[in-house]
């Protein structure tokens, strides 16, 4: 019996580079969930020492509140944590915490590098209207461009320098 074996390359994964705003909301959305739950707890103390414990909106009210908190710091937790673009041999994965997108590596038609923004496009036309920002580190853009070209070498490369992206903003 003969087995075909079809070489496959590890996936790749390459962190989403969050701006330091980005960041600090983040860390201030945590801290508000932690305050969050600390005065849901202290809400809940009294509740049990002198409310009406046979209400059902107020035990509705404490779970509500728990739940809103614990997912909220959850979500923040996950992007904070698990933020990143992943590249298998046939799909573009980005991940934004619990949040993720898949997309066909055959789909892609290009990959644009706007060196003064440092940031990427990925387009899946030829008219540049359907398209995702990649925000890797800038270090990273080129291993980045490099590692989806070789899983699909139909995929166009192009880069603009400061100096032209400076230039085409003065146009418009």
């Amino acid at each position: 019996m003969r087995y075909n074996k079809i070489m496959q390359t590890t996936p790749v994964h390459f962190p989403y580079r969050m701006s330091p705003l980005i960041i600090a909301l983040c860390v201030a959305g945590a801290l508000l969930s932690v305050a969050s739950i600390v005065f849901s707890t202290w809400q809940f103390v009294g509740f049990v020492q002198t409310g009406d414990l046979a209400s059902p909106y107020e035990w509705l009210k404490f779970v509500l509140w728990y739940g809103a908190s614990l997912t909220l710091s959850a979500f923040i937790l996950s992007m904070l944590v698990r933020s990143r673009y992943t590249l298998t041999d046939k799909t573009l994965t980005v991940q934004f915490g619990f949040i993720k997108q898949r997309f066909e590596l055959e789909k892609i038609y290009s990959v644009h590098l706007f060196r003064g923004a440092k940031k990427l496009a990925v387009y899946f036309d030829d008219f540049h209207t359907d398209h995702i920002a990649v925000t890797v580190a800038e270090e990273q853009a080129d291993e980045f461009v490099r590692a989806l070209t070789e899983r699909n070498p139909r995929i166009g490369f192009t880069f603009s320098t400061a100096e032209e992206e400076e230039e085409f903003k003065k146009k418009k």
